[in-house]
């Protein structure tokens, strides 16, 4: 029985892997600059504190991060360039 169960648990698994792991978002282009030259620029930013989510999307990554008086930013940077939008 639970040789039954096991096979059928992979069987599940291995027909739906695909679909766990797949991301209707685009992938940034071959030339984009490496995420973390992005981020750097970011930490560098007069009284940044810290990063508090990066996205990605079309547009490019959108960093969020506060300040230290503890304002919220958004900015969104071009993937090739580094440079803001």
């Amino acid at each position: 029985m639970r040789a039954v169960v096991l096979a059928t648990g992979i069987a599940v698994l291995l027909a739906g892997g695909p679909a766990f792991g797949a991301d209707d978002k685009a992938l940034p282009p071959q030339n984009a600059k490496k995420l973390s030259e992005i981020v750097a620029k970011v930490e560098r930013r007069t009284d940044f504190r810290y990063v508090k989510e990066v996205d990605w999307d079309s547009d490019g990554y959108t960093i969020t991060y506060y300040t230290t008086d503890k304002a919220k930013v958004q900015i969104t940077y071009d993937p090739v360039t580094g440079e803001p939008k």
